[in-house]
C-alpha cells in the first residue's frame, strides 16, 4: 500500500497537480475513541507513533508528538476529489481548493494573512482525483489561530462565497490550466486520462476539469457542492509536532466540535478498466524531442500488488542501475532519459514507462527494446541483488522523508493519507513490511499479473501545438442530498467567532543549532551542527570555482565537471558507482553555483563509513571516462534544448547575458548549463583541469549536519580525507567586475508560436549579497513580490485574475546580484499586465506608493515568527551554514540577522527599495508574438528587440 512517497518533492516556477492515492476509509463510531499506537515494523525501522480519536460529529483526529522544534503541523484532508464530480460539474473539487483560501464568514479577508503574521511555513493546498488537503506548520503558540481558521472555513464558509469571489477564482483556475498546458508536453495528462479511462469512469476527466463546466456553474451549484463534501465526518485532521494528546483533544473539540456533519457519501469501488487492445495515440507539440509514455491500468492503492509493482518499477527503470537505463541510456544510447513508475490512486493505479528519445533515433526502436527488457523481467524476475538495492533505497527514502513533521511528504502527510485511503493511520507499516518481505518471485508474479494486460502508448512528436478542444458543458442530474446520519452529534463550543481570528501574542524563540568547528590535516575546515532526530548524516563539501570561473568560451564547464563526479570513480564505472550508492541507501552528487561548487552526501548512520569512503573516492579520484563524458554531453545538450522550449527556461537563459553583458563572469544562463557550442567543445582535459583547480581540500569547508558528534565524525573524516592534497596552486579569485545600468528601459521579446500564456520577466542588478544593506533590500522586495499577499500577486492574481501567480526575488551572489520579478499571464492580458507590473514597481521604488507600516509589520512578523519552523530539517540548516561559509558571515548570522530584521523601520524599507531604478529595467517577454508584439510596442515601455532563445537578435525585427 504505497501511500507515503519516500521522495523529495521539488517545487518549481510551474505548478503541477499532486497525484495521489486513495482507498475507502471506514468511519469510526460517533463516540470518541482513543487508540495509542507505538512500536516499529522491524528491527532498526523508523516508526511514526500516533494516537487517534474521533469527535462525535465524525471528525477523525490523529496526533503525533515530536518536540524537536516549537511548531505544530496542521494537516486536514477531505475525502473528495475530481472522481466525485458528475458530468457537468467537472473541476468543482479543485475550484473549492481555491475558494477555501479566500476567507470565511468570520474572516472576510485573504486566508493567508493571519498565517503570514504568525510566521507559518510549508503552507499550501492540493487537489487530486481522490482527495483535497490543506496544510501548514505554525509556531506552537499560533495553534489556536490555525485551528480557528481551519474550522471557520469548514463550518462557516458559504456566507463568504459570492459571485465576485466565484468569478475571481474561476479566472485564477483558468490561468492555472493555461500555465500547465503551455509547457512542453503539457497536454499529455489530459489526453491520457480521456483515453485510458472510458466515459463514465470517475477518472475520465482531469482534476482541473472543464472550463465550460466551471463557467456554467451557478453560485448555488457551487454551494451545494460544499454542503455535500466538506463536513467533519468526511475529513481527517492531523496534528503533529510540539503537541500532546490531551491538548489535541481539548482544542479539536473546542474549534471543530460544534460543526454539523454532512451526508455520508458513498465512495466508488475499485474500477480497473480493461483496454480492449493495444492502443496508440500520436500528438504534436512545441517540443525538442520525442517523448514516449506507455501506460497500463493496474492495481489500485491499498493493495499488496501496489507495493510489489513499486518494487518492479524500481528494478525496471528506477535508477541508473535499472534494466531500462542500463540498456537504453548506457548501452544502446538511444534515449536521454527513461524511467518506469507506478502511480497509485484510489480506484485504479497506473504503471508506465516514459522515455525522451534522442534526436535522430527511431522511436519505434526505443519502444521495441524497452519492451524486450520488460518481457525479460517478466520472464525471469529481478535478481536478489537488484531487489535488495531497491528495497534499501525505499527504506532510506522513507527515513529521510519523515524527518519533516508537515509539508509535502512529511509525517503528518503519511498519517493523513493512510487514514483517508485505508482507514488505518499506520498503513505505512504494512507497506514497509510488504517491501521488506517481498521475494523476487513475488515481484515477478505481480508484474505478470498486471503488465501482461493491454497497454496504451502515447507519443509526443515535435511539431505544431493544437489547442485541446473542450466539449460543451452538459446539464447534470439534480443532486438530492441524503439525510445526515443520526449517529453524528455536535458539542457546544465556547468559541465566540464574532471576535474574529485569535491574536497570537507570543512566539517561541529561534533555536538554531550551535556550530562546532575543527580542521582536517588536509587544511579543510569542518563545521558541524548536531541533529539527532533521525539516523541520518548529511555533508556538503564547499569548494571554489562555480559559474564565474567558466570563462567566456567555457560556459557550463563548472556545472558539467561537477556533474561528472558521480559518473564513476576509481575501479567503479558510472553504473557500478550508482549500484554501490543504492545498495548503501546513500545519496551522493555534486553541482555548481554562481560563486562556487559543492559535493554532497546523505547517508544512514548504519552505513556511514562505507558511504563516506564512496564520497571520498568520488571527490579524490573521479574517472572522467570518455564514453561517459560523451553520453552525459549528449543528454546535457538535449537538456539545453528542453530549457529553450520552456517559457521560463528560455527567459532564464537569456536574462543573465542581458543584465551583465556578454563576457561577464556571471553572463551564463541561470541554470548554469552553458550553450550547445560550449558544452560540445568540452573535453576530458577541461574536466580534469577544473577538478585540479577547484575540487581541492585546501581552503575548502566540509559542512556536517546530522546524527553525529564532533568526537565521532572527525576520526572518520580524517581516515578518508586526511591525506588528500590538491594539485599545484589554487587559481586566484578574480574580483567580479561592476556593471553599469542600461541607459533606459529595454524590452526583449521571444516568440513561442501557439503559446496560450505570456511569461513576463523583469530584472535589474542589485548590490552583492555581502552588502550591508542586503537584509533591508530583501525585506523591501518581500513587500513587492515575496509573499502570497505581496503587491504583485494581489494585483495580478487576486484582483485582476490574469495570472496564477506573480512574484519577485533576489538571487545570491558575491558580485552584483540579479533582482527579478515574473508573472505568467493569459495571452490577451500581456500588455495590460506589463503596465500593471511596471506601475507597481515604479510607484514603490520612487516613493509614490511607499511601503506602509502595516506592510512592514506583516513582513516582519512573517520573517521573525517563522524562524523556529524554518530550520526544522537538516537540509534547511545545511543551507544556512552554506550561506555563512560562502558569504563570510559569522557563525551566529541567523540570530544576528533576525535582530536586524526586528529593528528595520518603514523608512529603512522605503530607502532600500530605491536600489531599483524603474528607468533602467530589462524586460523579457516569452509568448506568441503574433498576438502580443504590437500591443507591447504600443505601450512604449522602452526600446524593443526581438531575440531567439539564445538571446540573438532576429533579423528584420
Amino acid at each position: 500500500m504505497r501511500l507515503f512517497r519516500p521522495t523529495v518533492l521539488a517545487l518549481a516556477l510551474s505548478t503541477a497537480l499532486i497525484a495521489g492515492v486513495h482507498a475507502p476509509a471506514a468511519h469510526a463510531a460517533a463516540a470518541a475513541a482513543t487508540t495509542a499506537v507505538e512500536g516499529s515494523t522491524q528491527a532498526g525501522a523508523i516508526d511514526i507513533a500516533y494516537d487517534t480519536f474521533t469527535l462525535p460529529n465524525g471528525l477523525t483526529v490523529i496526533v503525533h508528538t515530536d518536540r524537536k522544534a516549537p511548531i505544530v503541523a496542521v494537516n486536514i484532508w477531505y475525502h473528495v476529489g475530481s472522481k466525485d464530480e458528475p458530468m457537468g460539474k467537472t473541476g468543482f473539487a479543485h475550484l473549492f481548493e481555491h475558494l477555501m483560501f479566500n476567507g470565511s464568514e468570520n474572516h472576510r479577508d485573504e486566508y493567508f494573512k493571519p498565517f503570514e503574521m504568525a510566521g507559518a511555513t510549508d503552507q499550501n493546498g492540493t487537489t487530486n482525483n481522490d482527495r483535497t488537503n490543506y496544510f501548514e506548520n505554525v509556531p506552537t503558540t499560533a495553534l489556536d489561530m490555525a485551528l480557528w481558521m481551519e474550522s471557520d472555513r469548514m463550518g462557516h464558509l458559504l456566507g463568504a462565497i459570492d459571485q465576485k469571489t466565484l468569478d475571481e477564482q474561476r479566472g485564477v483556475v483558468q490561468n492555472e490550466k493555461r500555465q500547465g498546458e503551455n509547457q512542453p508536453y503539457g497536454q499529455v495528462n489530459e489526453v491520457e486520462t480521456k483515453t485510458i479511462y472510458p466515459v463514465g469512469h470517475p477518472y475520465h476527466h482531469g482534476v482541473i476539469g472543464s472550463m465550460n463546466d466551471l463557467n456554467a456553474a451557478s453560485l448555488e451549484d457551487v454551494k451545494n457542492w460544499f454542503r455535500t463534501w466538506y463536513g467533519p465526518n468526511n475529513a481527517v485532521l492531523v496534528l503533529a509536532g510540539d503537541i500532546d494528546l490531551a491538548t489535541a483533544k481539548k482544542k479539536a473539540a473546542q474549534y471543530f466540535g460544534d460543526i454539523p456533519a454532512t451526508p455520508t457519501m458513498a465512495q466508488p469501488k475499485a474500477n480497473i478498466p480493461d483496454m480492449a487492445a493495444e492502443g496508440r495515440t500520436v500528438m504534436e507539440d512545441k517540443v525538442p524531442q520525442v517523448m514516449v509514455d506507455r501506460v497500463w491500468n493496474v492495481a489500485q492503492a491499498g493493495t499488496r500488488d501496489a507495493d510489489l509493482l513499486e518494487l518492479f518499477a524500481g528494478v525496471l527503470g528506477g535508477s541508473k542501475s535499472s534494466r531500462l537505463q542500463s540498456r537504453l541510456v548506457f548501452g544502446e544510447k538511444l534515449v536521454d532519459s527513461i524511467s518506469a513508475y507506478y502511480n497509485p490512486a484510489q480506484i485504479v493505479g497506473m504503471f508506465g514507462i516514459e522515455s525522451r528519445v534522442k534526436q535522430g533515433v527511431d522511436p519505434s526502436k526505443v519502444e521495441a527494446l524497452a519492451n524486450e527488457e520488460l518481457q525479460r523481467l517478466l520472464k525471469d524476475g529481478p535478481s536478489a541483488e537488484e531487489l535488495a538495492r531497491v528495497k534499501t533505497a525505499y527504506r532510506a527514502g522513507f527515513i529521510r522523508g519523515i524527518e519533516r513533521i508537515g509539508g509535502f511528504g512529511g509525517k503528518a502527510d503519511a498519517l493523513a493519507s493512510c487514514t483517508i485511503y485505508t482507514g488505518n493511520p499506520g498503513c505505512f507499516r504494512e507497506t514497509l513490511k510488504n517491501v521488506d518481505e517481498a521475494t523476487p518471485e513475488q515481484v515477478r508474479e505481480a508484474g505478470v499479473k498486471w503488465l501482461k494486460r493491454n497497454s496504451h502508448t502515447f507519443v509526443v512528436q515535435p511539431g505544431e501545438r493544437t489547442p485541446l478542444a473542450e466539449a460543451p458543458s452538459v446539464k447534470s442530474a439534480p443532486l438530492t442530498l441524503p439525510p445526515v446520519d443520526a449517529k453524528y452529534k455536535t458539542v457546544a463550543s465556547a468559541v465566540d467567532r464574532s471576535k474574529g481570528v485569535p491574536v497570537v501574542t507570543s512566539f517561541p524563540d529561534l533555536n538554531f543549532p550551535s556550530l562546532q568547528r575543527a580542521k582536517l590535516s588536509n587544511g579543510t575546515q569542518v563545521v558541524l551542527a548536531e541533529r539527532h532526530d533521525i539516523p541520518v548524516v548529511q555533508m556538503s563539501y564547499e569548494f571554489g570555482g562555480g559559474f564565474a570561473s567558466d570563462g567566456k568560451n567555457d560556459l557550463g564547464a563548472a556545472s558539467f565537471a561537477m556533474g561528472m563526479l558521480d559518473e564513476g570513480e576509481g575501479d567503479l564505472d558510472a553504473q557500478a558507482f550508482a549500484e554501490r550508492a543504492q545498495s548503501l541507501g546513500a545519496n551522493l552528487g555534486a553541482g555548481a553555483g554562481l560563486d562556487g561548487s559543492s559535493a554532497y552526501l546523505s547517508t544512514l548512520n548504519e552505513q556511514l563509513e562505507p558511504s563516506l569512503q564512496l564520497f571520498a573516492d568520488m571527490l579524490r579520484q573521479p574517472r572522467f571516462e570518455q564514453k561517459e563524458i560523451d553520453r552525459v554531453k549528449a543528454t546535457w545538450i538535449a537538456g539545453i534544448a528542453q530549457e529553450k522550449a520552456q517559457p521560463n527556461g528560455a527567459a532564464m537563459r537569456v536574462l543573465p547575458p542581458l543584465l551583465y553583458g556578454n563576457g561577464h563572469p556571471y553572463a551564463i544562463p541561470f541554470s548554469g548549463t552553458g550553450t550547445e557550442a560550449s558544452i560540445g567543445a568540452l573535453g576530458r582535459k577541461n574536466l580534469v583541469a577544473y577538478h585540479d583547480a577547484y575540487v581541492r581540500p585546501q581552503g575548502a569547508t566540509l559542512i556536517v549536519v546530522g546524527d553525529t558528534t564532533l568526537k565521532q565524525i572527525m576520526p572518520k573524516l580524517e581516515a578518508v580525507f586526511g591525506d588528500w592534497r590538491g594539485t599545484g596552486d589554487a587559481p586566484a579569485v578574480a574580483k567580479v567586475p561592476a556593471v553599469a545600468l542600461p541607459d533606459g528601459p529595454r524590452v526583449f521579446l521571444i516568440d513561442q508560436p501557439g503559446a496560450i500564456q505570456a511569461n513576463i520577466f523583469v530584472g535589474q542588478l542589485m548590490p552583492s549579497t555581502k552588502d550591508d544593506g542586503a537584509t533591508a533590500l530583501g525585506f523591501a522586495n518581500t513587500v513587492l513580490g515575496g509573499q502570497f499577499s505581496s503587491r504583485l500577486n494581489m494585483n495580478l492574481r487576486e484582483d485582476k485574475h490574469w495570472a496564477y501567480g506573480a512574484y519577485s526575488f533576489l538571487n545570491n551572489a558575491i558580485g552584483e546580484r540579479p533582482w527579478l520579478a515574473f508573472a505568467p499571464v493569459q495571452i490577451d492580458k500581456t500588455a495590460p499586465a506589463l503596465q500593471e507590473m511596471s506601475r507597481d514597481i515604479s510607484e514603490y521604488a520612487t516613493g509614490k506608493k511607499p511601503a506602509t507600516p502595516a506592510e512592514v509589520d506583516k513582513v516582519k512578523a512573517d520573517q521573525i515568527n517563522g524562524l523556529p519552523g524554518s530550520y526544522e530539517t537538516a537540509r534547511a540548516v545545511m543551507g544556512a551554514i552554506s550561506g555563512i561559509v560562502r558569504y563570510d558571515r559569522p557563525d551566529d548570522y541567523v540570530v544576528r540577522n533576525a535582530v536586524k530584521i526586528k529593528t528595520l523601520t518603514t523608512a529603512d524599507v522605503n530607502e532600500a527599495i530605491k536600489a531599483i531604478d524603474p528607468t533602467a529595467l530589462t524586460w523579457v517577454v516569452v509568448g506568441d508574438l503574433s498576438k502580443i508584439e504590437q500591443p507591447i510596442r504600443d505601450l512604449k515601455l522602452g526600446k524593443i528587440s526581438v531575440i531567439d532563445a539564445d538571446g540573438k537578435p532576429i533579423a528584420g525585427r
